[in-house]
């Protein structure tokens, strides 16, 4: 445990501050602007400290700090620098009106606070804090409205942030860094950072939202006066494109929602006399022929051929008769063939004919059995009519 001391101050100092020869150390100490103390493993601020009036700078870092030391002398610093403590809450600041850049990161602080007196704070710095898991940093927004006209640059980067919504006030900012949080939203992003018409540098690396679709485009198109995005500066053509593209894709949008405005006014005063369009009338599909038909005759048509039978008889005895039995049930013809002549087919008949050329006919000797009646006859093939 190391405890501030006038010796160790003494040796804070730089080579431009040595202490003259007929000076006193009181009068050395009270002029010093400058004092070294980073890295002494100091863990308590005694009231030396006091001595340093006109002290404007203090480094404190890496040490072992347990809170932030009381400085109500030191009412002239600007910069204070106690990054890397085991500092938990920001308390004993409010004499440091003066105080114009503070930086607390690598300590175990969960809230901004404590901040309401510092008017004329323009940068702090309070990233990868040492938080219990779970926890993420919160921000007191008496203290955010009291530093928001004055502060510029806002360091937030790695405390679990899972929202930037309570810092939209902060309107002045010149920088945010809040890389390596838990951001996802950018509607979110782009209500907050719109208002920040001033901010020309943002670091936003490490959020999920980072890996979304056109994120680096979207986000320039959000910060208008965006000059460095991650680090990386932003072309004056680029940016111009994309406000151009961004602004006539506006204007597209409001001419559409206007033309469907005007559009749904059309259609909830006529809705109930438009009509539903008409429903296409395709074609009906053609009946499926069963795969097998039993060849059959009406009963006209079976009368005129049996008429023509009973008028050739006499001219047909000369001729080999054969046997046939023809049967109808439920008026259908049915025949078969003779038992010595073979059964006749008419596609090899039509196969066999010479193209051009029509062979003469040969008779078929079909015998036929109706009722009581024992006919035969010539049929010629164009008698021989297929039922449909």
């Amino acid at each position: 445990m190391v405890k501030l001391t006038i010796d160790l101050i003494a040796r804070g100092t730089s080579g431009y501050t040595k202490k003259k020869r007929d000076e006193s150390m009181q009068q050395y100490l009270k002029r010093l602007t400058h004092l070294y103390l980073e890295d002494r493993c100091i863990d308590e601020v005694g009231e030396d400290l006091s001595m340093c009036r006109n002290l404007t700078v203090l480094y404190l870092y890496d040490n072992q700090l347990l809170k932030i030391p009381i400085l109500h002398h030191n009412q002239h610093l600007t910069m204070l620098y106690l990054q890397n403590n085991d500092i938990h809450k920001i308390e004993n600041l409010s004499p440091l009106t003066r105080l114009i850049k503070l930086y607390l990161g690598g300590n175990c602080i969960t809230v901004i606070e404590g901040l309401d007196k510092l008017e004329h704070l323009q940068e702090l710095h309070i990233e990868n804090q040492r938080m219990p898991p779970g926890e993420k940093l919160l921000f007191d927004p008496r203290t955010l409205r009291a530093i928001s006209s004055s502060l510029q640059v806002l360091n937030i980067a790695g405390n679990n942030l899972d929202s930037i919504k309570d810092i939209e006030c902060l309107r002045n900012l010149y920088q945010l860094h809040a890389n390596d949080n838990l951001l996802t939203d950018m509607k979110e992003l782009a209500h907050v950072i719109g208002g920040m018409f001033r901010l020309w540098r943002l670091d936003l690396m490490g959020n999920p939202l980072c890996h979304k679709a056109k994120y680096r485009d979207r986000v320039i198109v959000m910060a208008k006066n965006l000059d460095v995005l991650d680090g990386k500066e932003i072309s004056e053509t680029s940016r111009r494109f994309l406000h151009s593209w961004h602004d006539a894709r506006e204007v597209q949008k409001k001419r559409r929602e206007e033309h469907l405005r005007k559009g749904s006014g059309e259609f909830r005063d006529s809705a109930l006399l438009r009509e539903l369009p008409p429903v296409k009338d395709y074609p009906r599909p053609p009946p499926k022929i069963p795969g097998y038909m039993m060849p059959g005759l009406p009963r006209k048509q079976f009368d005129e051929i049996l008429a023509r039978t009973n008028s050739n008889l006499a001219e047909d005895t000369t001729q080999q008769t054969h046997s046939a039995s023809v049967k109808t049930r439920s008026g259908i013809l049915r025949s078969k063939p003779s038992e010595n002549v073979a059964p006749f087919s008419l596609a090899d008949k039509i196969a066999s004919a010479p193209v051009g050329r029509r062979r003469q006919r040969q008779p078929l000797t079909m015998s036929f059995e109706f009722g009581h009646l024992d006919l035969s006859r010539h049929i010629q093939k164009n008698d021989i009519i297929n039922s449909t």
